[in-house]
């Protein structure tokens, strides 16, 4: 999975589009919803409907859609056990990030929103495991695609070895100890 450019080229772009990205510190308030879930997550081990909803307003994601109606269908108690299930797998350090990914968004299949595409479900991931996991969509594709790398298809454990390939090459250039969600807000401003 290699890129067309050259690991100071590629970790340039990215801290430059890292820079861009909508902060607390720079008076933006557009992750405060995600650092509220991720801490309930942190807490909890889990998340359930009210926390997903939040994170679909973070994503602006339609929710007039069938999923929707049927995750509202599901007992809170149900979805906290697969999210709890999907974090355990992705927080879980005897696993490369690559394969904790597809283990947590294999678990994730499970939940109504998540069996198609990676979107949903590396949001909620990303929400439950920030330090390994990162959000996968549009703009993340149109991203590593713009930095050289192949198009993961669909694949979040695919997605997940480039994101750690960008965070090696940023770290590898810079010194610095970038994680997933850092080359995840990188990608945001890039896509």
């Amino acid at each position: 999975m290699a890129a067309t450019g050259s690991q100071q080229d590629i970790a340039t772009a990215l801290v430059a589009a890292h820079a861009q990205y909508p902060s607390l510190e720079g008076g933006s308030f557009y992750d405060e919803v995600l650092l509220e879930v991720r801490a309930r997550a942190e807490r909890d081990g889990s998340i359930g409907k009210a926390d997903i909803g939040a994170l679909l307003l973070w994503k602006r994601l339609n929710l007039s859609t069938v999923w929707t109606c049927d995750l509202n269908e599901w007992p809170d108690r149900k979805v906290r056990a697969v999210t709890a299930e999907a974090f355990e797998l992705a927080r879980n350090t005897d696993r490369s990030v690559p394969e904790a990914a597809g283990a947590a968004r294999s678990a994730l299949l499970k939940l109504p929103g998540c069996q198609r595409g990676a979107a949903v479900a590396s949001t909620l991931l990303t929400a439950g495991a920030p330090d390994r996991m990162a959000v996968y969509d549009r703009r993340a594709v149109t991203a590593v695609q713009i930095l050289g790398f192949a198009d993961p298809q669909g694949y979040y454990s695919r997605f997940m070895t480039t994101v750690c390939a960008l965070a090696e090459a940023v770290n590898g250039a810079t010194g610095r100890q970038w994680l997933a969600r850092d080359v995840d807000m990188a990608l945001f401003m890039i896509g």
